[in-house]
């Protein structure tokens, strides 16, 4: 095992091992893939942040989890948090209360767990507010909406360190991608030294927005939160402020986290030594702030590269996938998704294939899958024993800092050289000064 990985050499081979049952299930129905070894407690309770989307997901997984109840759900739309109350039901009997400003959740002691799934802005804010009123955290990607709060957030948790912040990219807790990691790892393809991460998509345009009203629904206040103030414009919320720079971060962010992070992993790669970034917006004449089309290129020490490659707008697949990881090898290539794996020779022969579980919609933007259930039951597990978390905010930060690497040498449209041991830009005024952002005053995170 090398350095970054969260996994000791013990928990990674029990899970390897049982990759090939675990990656079969498709429901809850043969049991946690980590089953609780602990002394029977109360259920933790859980406060939901942002529900329009992912956290809806959260609030699902949590409500199923027998270890954990939703008991707080927060959301700035009126409209978002009744309809949230609602589906709640179907999942535990004890209705959650529902709030529009987390921050009173902070405040009642019997909470343990924030579980972040509003916009990029809010995850290093609400993370470091929540560490300090002592709540273990479930942030979604990404890790920060920019460098400098990949830092921050990573030096919150160490600040807090008997508080446990788990990184939402999932695929690390999925038995699949254990079991192909262990195929990298013992040698199987030779030795890896590139891989490729994509997602090919067809979103639609945005269309140029109107300063209009607030909605009487929503706290658009609050929503901005963190974020410099600006009026409110009718094609921002709810999706598409992923697209706007002063609260999103970009496809590569969005999606490329989870491909990225991948290959990350299964080269046992940290920081690179340089980033180049070519593309652009190319689909539409809109209001979106980030390419739509990207290649970013990530060269690390040991001669390894990962290449990202995004299609916001063109549904074209790569090995016959619309997302996933290809890690290619001096001996073969190992080809993986959220639906299984494949391993090839060095002559396209097909040596193994695995099936994790009937094909999904791979680009569901709610990203509601048995893979987020696992990595929701690890973090329950490691709040209540001290199992290893699968995706610890200490490594999964690093993989974010890769993302936004990626959009400032594609703003700056410059290759730039990268200090390998911290991820820093080297020598390049103009590129530091995209590390962090501005901030409304009221909410600039302190470490």
């Amino acid at each position: 095992m090398t350095a970054n990985d969260p996994l000791g050499r013990r928990d990674f081979l029990k899970r390897a091992s049982m990759a090939g049952v675990g990656a079969l299930a498709v429901s809850r129905g043969i049991g946690p893939l980590f089953a609780f070894h602990g002394s029977p407690a109360e259920k933790l309770s859980v406060a939901v942040m942002g529900l329009n989307g992912r956290g809806m997901v959260h609030v699902k997984g949590f409500a199923t989890n027998p270890n954990t109840i939703v008991s707080y759900l927060c959301d700035v739309d009126s409209n978002v948090l009744a309809k949230a109350q609602s589906a709640a039901s179907q999942w535990q009997k004890t209705p959650p209360k529902a709030v529009t400003d987390f921050r009173r959740v902070l405040e009642d002691k019997s909470v343990d767990v924030l579980a972040i799934a509003a916009p990029d802005h809010w995850h290093v804010v609400a993370t470091t507010l929540a560490l300090d009123a002592g709540k273990h955290v479930y942030v979604e990607k990404p890790s920060g909406h920019d460098a400098r709060e990949d830092e921050l957030i990573v030096d919150a948790a160490r600040k807090h360190s008997k508080l446990k912040v788990q990184l939402g990219t999932q695929a690390r807790s999925g038995p699949h991608f254990v079991e192909a990691l262990q195929i990298v790892r013992a040698g199987q393809i030779g030795n890896p030294y590139l891989a490729r991460a994509w997602y090919a998509n067809t979103r639609t345009g945005i269309g140029k927005g109107k300063v209009v009203p607030v909605p009487p629904n929503l706290d658009y206040e609050l929503w901005q939160g963190p974020a410099p103030r600006t009026p409110y414009r009718d094609n921002v919320i709810h999706y598409n402020w992923h697209w706007f720079t002063n609260w999103g971060t970009g496809e590569i962010c969005n999606n490329g986290t989870h491909e990225i992070d991948v290959g990350r992993w299964f080269l046992g790669v940290d920081y690179p030594t340089s980033v180049i970034s070519t593309g652009g917006r190319f689909h539409y004449a809109d209001d979106w702030q980030f390419p739509d089309t990207q290649e970013a290129a990530f060269v690390f020490d040991g001669a390894k590269s990962i290449i990202w490659q995004g299609q916001s707008c063109n549904g074209l697949d790569l090995y016959e996938r619309s997302r996933g990881t290809a890690v290619l090898g001096t001996n073969g290539s190992v080809v993986v998704d959220r639906d299984g794996y494949v391993v090839y020779d060095l002559k396209n022969k097909l040596l193994k294939k695995v099936d994790a579980a009937p094909k999904g919609d791979s680009l569901n933007t709610v990203g509601d899958d048995w893979l987020s259930q696992l990595h929701i039951d690890n973090f329950v597990n490691a709040v209540r024993t001290g199992t290893r978390l699968s995706a610890p905010i200490e490594d999964g930060a690093k993989t974010g800092t890769l993302c936004h690497l990626g959009t400032i040498s594609q703003q700056l449209g410059r290759k730039l050289s990268i200090d390998p041991k911290t991820g820093h830009i080297l020598q390049d005024a103009d590129a530091n000064r995209l590390w962090s952002r501005e901030y409304d005053s009221r909410w600039k995170p302190v470490v």
